[in-house]
């Protein structure tokens, strides 16, 4: 839809009473999953093997009789079916755009969208950044990739069906997009949290801070830093513009931004249903309480996902926002990857617990990696003995940094920390996805 630039909602969906919102999601639901047994060969006979069949659905929690579906399994899939794979809902000569994960672990694997899909995904990502008040007479400039990452056309598609003006800057060329935002009076951006950072830090090395400069908005996805309260200050403050985080996935395009309340992101309920489980058992876990995110796509036509299993660590919180949407929130944001899950004598942390404790050390610049090491694992057992920090510091406040965050990691983590400091500007900046996590044995 095209939103009048004086309406308060996007859409009345984002209001919709919470047994509305239920009683959609069942309707959905029951078109969705027949839409995908008739379609896809892998979901056809996966449910044939467990004795399913669309029909049998009559609630909600009957979702739940369906296995899990991750990540190494869609993997298989393409291996032995490629290139599409069997999960494919539609002929490929319907696919409008695919785009890939990144391949690190895996050859790429694709996604893929029908112009239908391509409609929809534009709609939600206007509708929430429309909840953060961008309108029309805004400049905004795409920070996100363009190049294989699935971000950049995605945010760029959204503000255009806003009506902004839109300059696809993409994710590289620093210099020249500190200049485009001040020659061309940007008042929105988008990109990761680090890449924020490196503009920021950029901007004051040339005697151009982006505090003097129009942008007021920014919103920021595809690492946890937008969710992590010290790493929002601290992109605040560099910039003086409030920073939004956001939610997606290359699976799940979106699933939950935050609107201008800074309360945790909105699940796009219309378009995705939500669950949160344990990550040992799968049962549900109550409200306000950790679990993996399983997500299930209500309407989508190239490449649906039925319970997709995100690794994604998150907290629900179900209570209606102060702006008056009633979707479900993320408390926090993305807490964290199942798997990457640090394990140090028994206690359990991620490491964005780590990076909220840098983001406020005195002396520290904000970069840092955590290095898994021979300092801190057991010859004997392999089992992590403490957490081991490569802290990038200040000039002269090396010494203070280092004794302040291992301080700080005993008294919030309760776990040993040996923290090595470097010098400021020796830790490599990331223009796309910060890696914060190394294995040196």
């Amino acid at each position: 839809m095209d939103s009048p630039s004086s309406a308060e909602y996007w859409s009345e969906v984002e209001t919709w009473p919470r047994d509305r919102i239920a009683e959609f999601q069942l309707a959905a639901l029951r078109r969705q999953l027949a839409y995908v047994g008739a379609n896809s060969a892998y979901y056809k006979a996966a449910w044939a093997g467990i004795g399913f069949e669309p029909g049998d659905l009559r609630s909600l929690d009957d979702l739940r009789s369906l296995p899990v579906v991750r990540k190494a399994d869609y993997v298989a899939d393409l291996a032995e079916r490629g290139p599409w794979g069997s999960m494919l809902a539609v002929h490929p000569e319907d696919v409008a755009r695919v785009h890939f994960s990144s391949g690190t672990t895996s050859s790429p694997a694709p996604v893929c969208w029908t112009r239908q899909d391509l409609d929809r995904w534009a709609d939600l990502y206007a509708r929430f950044a429309y909840s953060q008040g961008v309108r029309r007479t805004d400049v905004y400039q795409a920070l996100f990739g363009f190049a294989w990452f699935v971000g950049g056309l995605g945010v760029t598609a959204a503000y255009t069906k806003i009506g902004c003006t839109v300059i696809p800057g993409g994710s590289g060329d620093t210099e020249r997009q500190i200049d485009v935002m001040a020659r061309y009076g940007t008042t929105a951006v988008s990109g990761t949290p680090s890449f924020m950072l490196h503009l920021a830090e950029t901007a004051e090395r040339l005697g151009r801070p982006v505090t003097g400069n129009r942008v007021r908005r920014i919103q920021v996805g595809g690492e946890p830093g937008g969710g992590i309260p010290e790493t929002r200050a601290l992109i605040e403050e560099r910039w003086d513009a409030k920073v939004f985080d956001g939610y997606g996935s290359l699976e799940f395009q979106p699933i939950a931004w935050e609107c201008e309340r800074q309360a945790g992101g909105h699940f796009a309920e219309d378009f995705v249903y939500a669950e949160v489980v344990d990550a040992g058992t799968g049962a549900p876990v109550p409200d306000g309480s950790p679990g993996v995110l399983v997500l299930t796509h209500l309407d989508k036509q190239a490449s649906p996902f039925v319970r997709w299993w995100t690794g994604d660590v998150v907290v629900r919180d179900p209570d209606p926002c102060a702006c008056g949407r009633t979707h479900g929130r993320l408390r926090g944001g993305v807490l964290g990857r199942a798997d990457d899950m640090l394990v140090v004598r028994g206690v359990n942390f991620f490491p964005s617990s780590v990076e909220s404790l840098v983001r406020s050390t005195p002396g520290a610049t904000g970069e840092y990696l955590i290095v898994i090491d021979e300092d801190v694992v057991d010859r004997a057992t392999g089992y992590l003995t403490g957490v081991k920090v490569r802290l990038e510091t200040e000039d002269g406040a090396a010494e203070s940094a280092v004794d302040r965050l291992a301080h700080a990691i005993r008294a919030e983590l309760t776990v040993r920390a040996v923290v090595e400091p470097v010098p400021s500007g020796s830790l490599a900046r990331s223009t796309h996805k910060a890696k914060r996590l190394v294995r040196e044995i």
